[in-house]
């Protein structure tokens, strides 16, 4: 029978996504033990400093020098003072090693929690993103891991040390006064009970800032991309104003949340205090009775120090607990997100030919935001080895699509595409991939230099491989012009080069990778004529007996195909050269006229 919500209580349930980070601290399971006990260590060394203070004003000063009774017996004063050192030595060596420990837990379990969200995060499909922008992953990836780094490396150590304090306290408290510790628990146990109920309020507030943040972050991230445009139509002060407002969204959030804190914070202090001092009133009162001694009620107050710091800090650590629970939630969602488009169970093996047959066999598509409108409608076509395909038609007619079927950035809603004869759908997506190289119409430059900006098309490759897959897409050409050659940095997203630039480095890439299937997308759109002619001739060195697959809104492009393929509406409406089409009259016969002027 299952366990219904209202079952389990509400400080598990508020608790439940740090219980998710087990699986990251296990394997580091002995630091965590030697942590531990670094920490009962410390914490029992510390509560036997008020004995010794106890001592040293009942035996060290003289009131009961001859009793030989008491922790450390009947030592000299200095006897007294050199026991206390000791103990304090003690206490900041063990203090210093769990500090370090634990630091070192949280800063690890932080980078494999970071490595493993973004691991997660790359391995989605293009359709995550659709809702998720990546300024709110980027925010995740940073500012969540950020506080649970502060709760596992510091709060969680802080917080057991104080509860061990706290609890040890409480029991010397009873030791040493069963009387004024029966009164201090019965005004404390009254005291801590609103702290579990604004706890649950500061993690609400917690997720929400972070939420915030992340919301800022975002807006930030889409506008640093968008430079240009934004500088071109003069809205730097809009923008502006759009993220000053996001800001001041978090910082009012924030403020809400640090509120709360500062009252729970400051009522804790105060009623413990207030608790303690009233005890110890009760407490002098004895004193002056002779029904306690001078060392007793010293050690007691000292005890009672100790257990009032434990409690505040324990408050704080709460806080930070509730905040990091807030933010694990928020990166488990991350975590725990599953693929759209996952490998199959038991993947075929994939033969490595040169060349690549491609089936799509009545393939409908239909995007998951747009589920009621197909983008691609019964789709069957045969793409022979060897063979290049142009795929041609108005914006909106699906020729993208089918490149994003092909690489399994989504999957057919009907039908099956076939590569050699196998459905891609029981290929690995590692070797599917790997068979296709791709020249996209708005090439991605990395923040890196020439030779590694190719090179990742293949990087095992050696640096003569790189360089002539660079001189085969006339990269070469304009490399040995800047100013360090192929070590050049080209800025991040490619800053530093012109679009017909970036696009011959996009297809140096797929030359370099070497893949029998080449999807070429708008690959000669950002070229000047003369770089076009060039850049085309590189891309049909890398064409020469491999299956290719172009889009093509230029015509002039495509005139060497083998077929062109015209989609319209997400059907195939002609097939045929370019010869045959314009004999036909029909839609490339319209786009011809007016790209050619031919009658």
């Amino acid at each position: 029978m299952p366990i219904s919500d209202s079952a389990i209580p509400a400080v598990t349930r508020r608790l439940s996504p740090l219980q998710d980070l087990w699986p990251f601290l296990r394997p580091y399971r002995g630091r965590i033990a030697l942590a531990f006990a670094l920490l009962c260590l410390g914490s029992a060394t510390i509560l036997l400093v008020p004995l010794a203070f106890r001592d040293l004003i009942d035996f060290g000063f003289g009131q009961r020098q001859n009793t030989g009774v008491g922790l450390l017996g009947a030592l000299s004063l200095n006897g007294h003072f050199a026991a206390l050192f000791g103990l304090a030595s003690m206490w900041a060596l063990t203090v210093a090693a769990r500090y370090y420990t634990v630091t070192w837990v949280g800063e690890r379990v932080t980078a494999d929690l970071r490595s493993a969200v973004y691991a997660r995060v790359l391995a989605q499909s293009p359709q995550f993103f659709e809702t998720l922008q990546t300024g709110e992953v980027l925010s995740r990836l940073t500012g969540d891991t950020t506080l649970i780094q502060t709760v596992i490396g510091s709060s969680v150590s802080m917080g057991l040390r104080s509860l061990f304090q706290f609890v040890g306290g409480m029991v010397m408290l009873a030791v040493t006064s069963f009387y004024l510790f029966s009164l201090n628990l019965g005004l404390m146990a009254v005291l801590m009970l609103p702290l579990f109920a604004i706890g649950r309020k500061v993690k609400k507030l917690s997720r929400e800032s972070q939420d915030k943040i992340a919301d800022a972050s975002a807006l930030a991230g889409e506008i640093l991309n968008a430079i240009p445009t934004v500088q071109a139509y003069t809205q730097e002060q809009q923008e502006t104003k759009r993220f000053a407002g996001r800001a001041e969204a978090s910082f009012v959030t924030a403020i809400r949340r640090t509120r709360v804190r500062s009252v729970m914070t400051a009522l804790t202090i105060t009623a413990v205090m207030g608790a303690i001092i009233f005890v110890l009133w009760i407490g002098a009162n004895q004193v002056h009775t002779g029904s306690m001694t001078g060392g007793q009620l010293a050690s007691f107050v000292l005890y009672a120090v100790l257990v009032a710091g434990s409690v505040g800090t324990m408050a704080e650590v709460w806080g930070d607990v509730m905040r990091a629970a807030g933010a694990t939630e928020r990166l488990l969602e991350l975590l725990h997100a599953q693929p759209a488009i996952a490998d199959a169970a038991a993947p075929q093996a994939l033969p490595q030919p040169r060349q690549a047959a491609i089936r799509f066999e009545q393939v409908t598509f239909r995007y998951p935001a747009r589920p009621q409108t197909a983008a691609l409608d019964n789709i069957t076509l045969d793409i022979a080895p060897g063979e290049s395909v142009a795929l041609v038609g108005p914006s909106g007619a699906g020729k993208t699509t089918l490149f994003q079927l092909l690489l399994r950035f989504y999957d057919v809603t009907d039908g099956r595409i076939l590569l050699n004869g196998q459905d891609i759908r029981q290929l690995s997506l590692h070797d599917l991939r790997g068979r296709i190289a791709i020249v996209p119409q708005d090439p991605v430059i990395f923040s890196a230099n020439a030779l590694e900006n190719i090179r990742y098309g293949r990087p095992a490759a050696s640096d003569d491989e790189v360089m002539a897959a660079a001189k085969a897409a006339l990269v070469e050409e304009f490399i040995n012009r800047l100013p360090e050659g192929y070590q050049t940095f080209l800025g991040e997203r490619g800053t530093r080069l012109s679009g017909g630039q970036r696009q011959r480095i996009a297809a140096a890439r797929a030359i370099l990778k070497n893949a029998p299937l080449l999807l070429l997308d708008e690959a000669t759109s950002s070229l000047d004529a003369e770089s076009e002619i060039l850049v085309q001739e590189g891309l049909n060195a890398a064409m020469q007996g491999r299956t290719t697959l172009i889009i093509a809104h230029r015509l002039a492009t495509v005139q060497k195909a083998h077929r062109i393929v015209v989609l319209e509406h997400g059907r195939i409406v002609e097939t045929g050269t370019p010869a045959d089409l314009r004999k036909q009259g029909g839609l490339y016969a319209r786009l011809a006229r007016l790209q050619f002027d031919v009658g």
